[in-house]
C-alpha cells in the first residue's frame, strides 16, 4: 500500500468564521450510532442580543490529552490514530476532572449517566474511510473533513493551525482551526 503524503492525509478542519449557527452538525451528531442519540458537538452563541456570532465546539483531540492525564480511573484513552475517546463507561467514576481540565472546554458530563462524553471524531465512520457526520451536513463548510491540499484550494487566504498556547502550556491537536495566513499558533488568554 503506497504511503500517503502529509498533504494527502485526511484531517478535520474548523473554520469558526463560517459557522452560521444552523445546528445541522448538532442534529447529525445525535444521529451517529455510537452516541446514543446524544450530540457530542456544541454550537455556542456568543451574545445573541448584540451579534449573530456563533462558534462550533468539537473535541480537538490533543496529542497529549489533558482530559486523559487527569482521569484518576484511567477511563479515557487515546488510540493509535490520535483519537481521544469518550470515557469508558465501566471505568468512569463521574468525577468531572476531565471536564474541568480540558483547555478547550469540550468534555461534558452527562449527569443522567454520570459519564463524560465528547466527540470521538465519528471513529466508527472515519476508521472506515467516511467523513464525520457533522462534516457531511455543514452547509457553510465551517466543519470540513478532507486533505490539507483540498482546504488550501478552498481557503487560499487561510491556513490550518493546530498549535495553541494557554499561558506557558503548548497544546498540539489533531483537529485544525482555520486562521488568517501567517498565523502559526494561537495564544488563548
Amino acid at each position: 500500500m503506497p504511503e500517503t503524503s502529509y498533504d494527502q492525509e485526511m484531517a478535520f478542519f474548523v473554520d469558526m468564521q463560517r459557522c452560521i449557527g444552523c445546528q445541522a452538525c448538532v442534529m447529525a451528531c445525535a444521529e451517529c450510532e455510537t452516541n446514543g442519540q446524544e450530540s457530542m458537538i456544541h454550537v455556542n452563541f456568543v451574545d445573541r442580543r448584540k451579534s449573530p456570532q456563533t462558534t462550533v465546539q468539537v473535541c480537538m483531540h490533543c496529542e497529549d490529552p489533558t482530559c486523559a492525564n487527569v482521569c484518576p480511573a484511567d477511563a479515557i484513552h487515546q488510540d493509535d490514530f490520535g483519537v481521544v475517546h469518550s470515557a469508558n463507561s465501566s471505568r468512569c467514576i463521574g468525577c468531572s476532572n476531565c471536564v474541568l481540565a480540558c483547555p478547550f472546554g469540550v468534555p461534558k458530563k452527562m449527569e443522567e449517566a454520570e459519564l463524560m462524553m465528547k466527540c470521538n471524531l465519528c471513529y466508527d465512520r472515519t476508521s472506515a474511510g467516511k467523513k464525520p457526520m457533522c462534516a457531511t451536513v455543514c452547509p457553510s463548510q465551517a466543519l470540513f473533513y478532507g486533505t490539507r491540499e483540498e482546504i488550501a484550494r478552498m481557503r487560499p487566504d487561510s491556513e490550518p493551525v493546530n498549535s495553541f498556547f494557554f499561558g506557558q502550556q503548548e497544546v498540539n491537536t489533531k483537529v485544525n482551526i482555520m486562521m488568517p495566513k501567517g498565523t502559526t499558533s494561537l495564544l488563548i488568554p
